[in-house]
């Protein structure tokens, strides 16, 4: 069993950094942090507390991790579950609950009760509506396979995205609640970040904070580009408000737990002032009137934040952030009065290359452009490959080129999103290149 503790301690205190595998391992393992407290690694993470009158529990997992996470936790205790409460209700949060359910009920125990913020149900609704899309974008953004079931471990099935069904919370709450299980006494706040529907948790008896997707060893997924609105000023604001509990104990639903009371406020003030910086700055543009472009282009996060061995852009990255910014406070407008009622992109695909003197031509200088290498170099083929492949979409060669460039472009980028994006771009023109390779 690896002593999570001693781990993040020596990330933290020397400023290490060894790869995301280390510190998000979906292991299904079990580590019992502090007496009465345990968190099981998993996709995302179960924080579990013996109350005295049943297990406490933050968070089920994916629904594929629900067995796994299970049978850890029995090989921890007996003890039936008596609450469950979502983080917030992101399929992997909220999937494993049926596990849960189906145990209560073959052996008879007491039904857990569900807790969650009053928003969650309507973000349940809400992917049922956007089923197919949010399938698709799950894909793109975690799987080269797009036929896969998310969540399935590889195995095929029909195209649905989240589990079947969602489990509805039982009681929810606005803004705070509190509630006791035996000798335990859990408080919850609701805060925006990440999503409208997050909630976290003070635990006063174990001076711990479960802090769901607040803290997860990676720069702060608020700027997601195919997700909806993210809060990053607010994002920043419940991170003070734990703070000012005085926690000796983090426990986050991805990443290392953290403990020590300096330790674990000099982590919380860092991300806090890393969110703070980019929305300061990008506003600070916004009321001088500058462009959505300019404030992508212009607004550069301090080197010494990224450096951290929690805020490594590995998933998320802090230009995603910029363009959430934009979108919470100006709209979708983004200043360049082209885009207001833009040509169809096909249309000024062909424009382009008729200009250039053909789509040979465009290729041509993208596969220029991407051998340079450098990132504004990349930036550039990338929009020339695009649009040489929208002026002649059956032209088997600029499809091979855009396979290429994105294929490029994914190997030279850190952030998941980006990598999925890219990886999808490519993987689709090497099939219509005859190609597929990718």
């Amino acid at each position: 069993m690896a002593d999570l503790l001693a781990t993040s301690a020596r990330y933290i205190d020397n400023d290490i950094y060894e790869g995301a595998g280390l510190v998000n391992r979906p292991t299904t393992e079990l580590s019992e942090i502090a007496p009465g407290v345990a968190l099981i690694e998993a996709f995302s993470h179960v924080v579990a507390f013996k109350s005295g009158d049943g297990l406490v529990l933050f968070d089920t997992s994916l629904e594929a991790f629900g067995q796994g996470v299970l049978k850890s936790l029995r090989g921890w205790t007996k003890e039936p579950v008596s609450h469950i409460c979502y983080t917030h209700g992101h399929a992997d949060h909220v999937g494993g609950t049926g596990a849960f359910l189906c145990e209560a009920c073959d052996k008879g125990a007491r039904r857990p009760q569900i807790l969650a913020h009053e928003n969650v149900s309507p973000r349940f609704r809400r992917y049922e509506l956007t089923n197919g899309y949010n399938f698709t974008i799950n894909a793109r953004q975690f799987a080269p396979a797009t036929e896969l079931r998310m969540g399935g471990q590889g195995t095929p099935g029909p195209r649905r995205f989240g589990p079947d069904p969602w489990v509805e919370p039982d009681t929810t709450f606005r803004e705070r609640m509190e509630f006791r299980a035996g000798d335990t006494r859990f408080e919850l706040y609701h805060a925006i970040g990440e999503t409208d529907d997050h909630l976290w948790a003070w635990v006063p008896e174990h001076k711990a904070i479960c802090s769901g997707d607040f803290v997860t060893w990676v720069f702060p997924n608020a700027g997601n580009p195919q997700k909806v609105q993210r809060y990053p000023l607010e994002w920043a604001k419940a991170l003070r408000e734990m703070a000012a509990r005085e926690p000796e104990l983090l426990l986050p639903a991805h990443g290392l737990p953290i403990a020590g009371k300096a330790r674990i406020a000099g982590v919380l003030d860092t991300i806090a002032s890393a969110l703070e910086f980019l929305v300061s700055r990008a506003l600070d543009m916004m009321n001088e009137g500058a462009r959505l472009d300019d404030i992508v282009h212009g607004v550069k996060l301090p080197a010494h934040y990224m450096d951290k061995p929690y805020l490594k852009p590995v998933y998320d990255e802090p230009e995603f952030i910029l363009h959430n910014i934009w979108r919470l406070y100006g709209g979708w407008y983004d200043g360049n009065p082209a885009n207001l009622k833009p040509a169809p992109d096909a249309a000024l695909a062909r424009e382009m290359a008729a200009l250039a003197g053909g789509v040979a031509r465009l290729v041509q200088r993208a596969e220029e452009l991407a051998a340079a290498g450098t990132e504004a170099d990349m930036r550039l083929a990338c929009h020339l490959v695009e649009a040489a492949a929208l002026a002649e979409p059956e032209n088997r060669e600029a499809h091979a080129a855009r396979a290429a460039v994105y294929g490029a472009r994914r190997k030279s980028e850190l952030s998941l999103m980006s990598k999925g994006i890219y990886g999808w771009a490519e993987r689709e023109s090497a099939k219509k290149s005859g190609k597929n390779d990718a």
